[in-house]
């Protein structure tokens, strides 16, 4: 008899239980959405803001804090956030308190292509619209279609990477010929860098021909420098 009530007790116990639990999420469930919180990561330049965000989280013309949460589908709301060009990636979700937060990982331009209509290139070597909130401080390419993008991105990309040439470095200008020159933020003369192939070889020697040409002081007299030649770097007085 005392074994058959431990049972009833055990049962009754279980039961209870899963009565709290299917209360409490049919609770939840109704309840409203109480705030939206929008947290840019990793510090990056404001090429969108949260009222843009705020909008992209608007269902049906309906804000997200008058859905409840049984209608709201987080999955959604994050395709129609990574959806958007300025944004590489985002998280969703709600706190048990009802406030549903989105954490946004926007993409990262590292040149501006001069075009009819101007794009950015971002960091995954894709394209992106320019920015109505910031502009980005990154070099300006000339003459170059967005097919050939992908053709000149490692170029962008190892200027991008290299301190050195991230600091110097503020155009790319490809010619008729299909060479890549280089504009320079302080000296006027032309690095011409050539075909996009054995990047870290010119970029090693052109380090080289500037540190001794700092060191001479000789910077200024030069009207042309090409690193077109394997292994040797070609100057043109002015």
């Amino acid at each position: 008899m005392k074994r058959i009530l431990t049972y009833v007790k055990y049962i009754g116990l279980i039961g209870l239980i899963a009565f709290l639990f299917a209360f409490t999420s049919t609770r939840n469930e109704k309840r409203k959405i109480e705030g939206v919180e929008i947290e840019f990561i990793e510090e990056q330049n404001p090429y969108i803001n949260e009222l843009t965000v705020n909008k992209l989280l608007i269902q049906n013309q309906v804000g997200v804090t008058n859905v409840g949460k049984e209608i709201l589908v987080l999955n959604n709301v994050e395709k129609g956030l990574d959806a958007h060009k300025m944004i590489e990636d985002s998280d969703v979700y709600l706190t048990v308190s009802g406030q549903l937060k989105a954490r946004i990982k926007q993409r990262t331009p590292i040149a501006r292509v001069n075009a009819v209509v101007p794009f950015y290139v971002d960091v995954t070597g894709n394209t992106m619209p320019l920015s109505d909130n910031y502009s980005a401080h990154v070099p300006l390419v000339s003459n170059v279609s967005e097919r050939e993008v992908s053709e000149v991105f490692p170029l962008l990309r190892k200027i991008q990477e290299d301190e050195f040439l991230k600091k110097h470095v503020v155009s790319v200008y490809q010619n008729n010929i299909g060479n890549y020159l280089l504009g320079l933020r302080v000296y006027d003369f032309e690095v011409v860098f050539g075909k996009i192939e054995s990047l870290n070889s010119k970029v090693k020697n052109f380090k080289a021909f500037y540190q001794k040409a700092l060191k001479d002081k000789s910077l200024g007299k030069y009207k042309k420098v090409s690193l077109q030649f394997r292994n040797q770097v070609v100057c043109t007085i002015k």
